[in-house]
């Protein structure tokens, strides 16, 4: 993967401009109505938030399919290869599906610039693709994440969601969605629309506030989800078993293996929203189906092992490409990885929070190998270095990735764990590397 006709695709979606010079919904209403509304004819269910939106997309998604229900996916960034990005029923679309879809879209996006309208971004070509693809092979339901905020992101052309997600709300894009988290809020919860249904698991105060006005003012139904108490059964690098109550409903022994205090919270919030949905009529799921999506729900790159069972060292890689992120990166380590002499591979994007990031990596070890994700917003890896330098770590610094996992493969045989984390691109670089070394064993 790919096949030429599908590089040529993805080429083509490339020359675009990323996101629009202002966020809004102009350019995608235009692109949607020459392609025929496909959004109007999907069920949607819609997540925003700045950590977790992905794993609640995932757990939802897993569990419609365990029911018997053909479900699409909609994410992003992809981290390997690009038809990750949209999925249908456990499966990528097909290189011949993206070429055909594309095609179709961009003869759209010409007829709107030879009509003088401005152009559409590349990841509003990609989000019309979505669309207009689980339309035509006749999805029961689409689960889509939200790319970047959420009032003016391109997926919030859809008008009705069966039910609005906000995952948590932190710092990140601060010069596009505002400098605190109640202006943040503000942009994740303008996916709520009229009447429809919200579910958060957000749980800052200032930005809870806002979503609960925003749902008030679209007279939706309200439910958070940060107060669910649970109860931890089990908890290793094989997974998580815990006990949750959702509107008196016992949920005894639901297991994940996503790992992390987090995506507990995360399962959590999709088991509220998946309950929601069984609530307003909108599907039929029995017990099992949802123990089973659960249990079979993963994430790639989220303090995922790489590694077999018994291995040593233990390897893990993370995106953890803000300072939330990197806390939730630096707990997990300490539930799973207590004790443990580790080493840990880094590189981020200069635009990021630096500090914050490196300030929670710094907890999780001192030893550290700097590197450079392949993306012209990189941190240089002596910059990286000095930061880590300073905040006491030793480090050296190594740009290339490729020789940066070489290096970690050799010096982490005297560690007991090696953890790869910060920036998207890097970690999709580094999985196939360590996927690739597995295969070579």
């Amino acid at each position: 993967m790919n096949s030429v006709s599908a590089n040529s695709a993805i080429e083509k979606i490339h020359e675009f401009q990323r996101f629009g010079s202002i966020l809004g919904l102009e350019r995608m209403n235009s692109l949607m109505e020459l392609l025929g509304n496909p959004q109007d004819e999907l069920k949607i269910i819609h997540v925003a938030g700045t950590n977790g939106k992905g794993s609640i997309c995932r757990y939802i998604y897993s569990v419609l399919q365990a029911a018997g229900y053909k479900t699409g996916l909609y994410t992003s960034p992809f981290l390997e290869v690009f038809n990750e990005r949209i999925e249908l029923d456990g499966k990528y679309i097909t290189d011949e599906d993206l070429a055909l879809y594309t095609d179709r879209v961009l003869r759209c996006a010409e007829i709107m610039t030879a009509r003088g309208e401005q152009s559409p971004t590349e990841f509003e070509v990609i989000t019309a693709i979505a669309f207009l693809y689980f339309r035509e092979k006749g999805c029961d339901y689409a689960v889509m994440e939200v790319g970047l905020g959420g009032r003016g992101d391109s997926t919030n052309v859809c008008k009705s969601p069966l039910v609005s997600v906000i995952a948590s709300i932190s710092y990140d894009h601060t010069d596009r969605l505002g400098k605190t988290l109640s202006e943040i809020a503000f942009e994740k919860a303008g996916i709520i629309k009229e009447g429809c249904p919200v579910v958060t698991s957000a749980e800052a105060p200032e930005a809870l506030k806002v979503i609960e006005s925003r749902a008030a003012e679209c007279k939706s139904l309200y439910f958070e989800t940060c107060n669910i108490p649970y109860t931890v059964k089990r908890q290793d690098l094989d997974g998580i078993t815990f006990d949750t109550v959702i509107q008196g409903i016992l949920y005894e022994n639901l297991q994940i293996t996503m790992l992390g205090e987090h995506q507990i919270k995360n399962a959590i919030c999709a088991l509220a929203a998946l309950d929601i949905l069984e609530e307003e009529g909108e599907v039929t799921l029995c017990r099992e189906d949802i123990y089973r999506g659960f249990a079979s729900a993963k994430q790639i790159g989220r303090f995922e092992v790489m590694s077999q069972a018994g291995d040593r060292p233990v390897v893990v890689i993370d995106g953890a490409h803000n300072p939330d992120g990197a806390k939730a990166l630096r707990k997990a380590a300490e539930t799973y990885l207590s004790g443990k002499k580790i080493l840990m591979v880094t590189g981020i994007l200069a635009d990021k929070d630096t500090k914050g990031i490196l300030s929670e990596f710094v907890k999780v070890s001192g030893n550290f190998i700097a590197t450079e994700p392949d993306n012209p917003r990189k941190l240089g890896a002596e910059a990286l270095k000095k930061q880590l330098e300073e905040m006491g770590a030793s480090c050296q610094s190594i740009p290339d990735m490729e020789s940066a996992a070489l290096a970690a493969r050799k010096i982490g045989k005297n560690y007991d764990a090696v953890i790869y984390a910060g920036s998207l691109y890097m970690i999709g670089k580094v999985r196939g590397l360590l996927t690739e070394g597995r295969q070579e064993k």
